[in-house]
């Protein structure tokens, strides 16, 4: 076999491969051969028929199995040989491929970029150093009162935080449209849960007052029916309820879990969840700070293979999200580029620490790892096995599992720095600083 490479611009490479013709053709021997011993030819009894014949007969399909096979195999040789390492498979381009000669073709593809990851005790990080306070508690505490409010029929107008009911009825031009019917609807005024014009319509109404409302429709509504149209609901207000947080007592515990009542015990609860939160928090902010430095410390070229491949991974995972089932419910494609990008990047970049450093997959951790993703189901060990089972999730779960170990070997040699923050300024929520 010889090969040749040529360089055709960029990470693109074109090796050319010849096949001597005997080797060929004694590959198809051998298969015509074997053929004849079992072959069921008209006139003959099996296997008895000549070779001639069976030559004759299957000679054309052998042939053609036989240059399929030895591409395969001599590319894989080919590029072992040569010292290639293919992003993706390659675009075979025939040059001579009849009986008789040399199997000869062209193999197109683009190459794994060398990269030299820049030392890793470079990398300069700022960590984030929050506590948790008794008045962020205090404050969570309140915004969960916030989430379990009572309600009290009041004989007023509605205003900001009731709870009304409404029976609504639409028109357009005069007649009734699906969707514009409604009956004993409740909704909290100023949630957002309804249109913006109802909202203001039942503000300041009291039961059983009847207002009229008129609502246009954008020209690019999801309901073509409805897109720049105009309709005039009729709203009728049945019932007001006022707001008021719950007591925080027994009852208001247990509503949270704490079975034996105890506020302190919901204290405690609050703040461990609390304290969960933070941590995750640190780590994603710390997993940022390495990935950003790692991407910007070594820049590369990457294969556009690769980038069109992530840029269709990131499309389908926007449809999943959005539920678009056409190409044309997606953002262009290059709004994804710099994206994708960055992806093979970071795993080229990733997979060159683990060779270098030789990082093993720690399959404890996988197994933990599993055994998380399991516990959210009804039947975990069900789960688990389901995962060990599916190559794919398995794959995956492998992948973020030697990304968090070399997460943690970056971790322990970058130069790191703490800044202080509080819960609030972490979190974005808590209670405001006190000066």
């Amino acid at each position: 076999m010889q090969t040749s490479v040529t360089a055709t611009g960029g990470l693109e490479r074109r090796l050319e491969v010849a096949v001597p013709a005997g080797e060929v053709a004694r590959e198809v021997e051998s298969r015509l051969k074997r053929i004849s011993r079992t072959a069921r030819l008209k006139g003959f009894r099996p296997g008895k028929a000549p070779y001639s014949v069976v030559r004759q007969q299957f000679g054309d399909q052998v042939h053609a199995e036989v240059v399929g096979d030895l591409m395969r195999s001599t590319f894989a040789e080919a590029v072992s040989q040569q010292q290639l390492k293919p992003a993706t498979g390659p675009r075979i381009e025939p040059i001579a491929l009849g009986p008789g000669g040399d199997l000869k073709y062209a193999a197109v593809f683009e190459v794994m970029p060398e990269v030299t990851v820049q030392p890793l005790d470079r990398i300069a990080l700022e960590r984030p150093a929050a506590s948790i306070t008794e008045a962020d508690i205090d404050a969570m505490i309140e915004s969960m009162r916030r989430q379990r409010p009572n309600f009290t029929p009041v004989e007023r107008a509605a205003r900001a935080t009731d709870r009304v009911t409404v029976d609504y009825d639409g028109r357009i031009e005069g007649q009734p449209f699906q969707g514009g019917e409604g009956r004993d609807v409740t909704f909290v005024l100023g949630a957002g849960r309804v249109l913006d014009e109802i909202e203001r319509a039942v503000a300041g109404a009291a039961s059983p007052e009847t207002r009229t409302v008129s609502v246009h429709y954008a020209q690019d509504h999801a309901n073509k029916a409805l897109a720049g149209r105009t309709a005039e609901f009729t709203v009728t207000v049945k019932k007001v309820e006022e707001q008021s947080l719950p007591e925080l007592d027994e009852a208001f515990c247990r509503a949270y879990g704490v079975e034996e009542g105890s506020i302190e015990t919901l204290r405690t609860e609050v703040r461990g969840s609390m304290q969960r939160e933070l941590d995750d928090l640190v780590r994603n902010r710390l997993r940022a700070q390495v990935l950003d430095a790692l991407y910007r410390d070594n820049p590369l070229e990457v294969p556009r293979s690769l980038v069109a491949e992530n840029i269709e991974q990131l499309q389908l995972e926007v449809a999943r999200r959005t539920g678009a089932r056409e190409v044309s419910q997606l953002p262009p494609r290059e709004s994804f580029e710099q994206s994708a990008r960055r992806r093979v990047a970071l795993s080229v970049i990733l997979g060159e620490i683990v060779r270098t450093e030789g990082i093993a997959l720690d399959r404890a951790k996988v197994e933990a790892r599993i055994a998380e993703l399991a516990a959210q189901h009804p039947n975990p060990e069900e789960a688990r096995r389901a995962y060990h089972e599916n190559a794919e999730a398995l794959r995956q779960i492998e992948s973020a599992v030697l990304e968090d170990q070399v997460l943690e070997l970056t971790l322990s040699r970058a130069q790191i720095t703490e800044r202080p923050m509080s819960f609030k300024e972490l979190t974005g929520f808590g209670a405001a600083q006190t000066t």
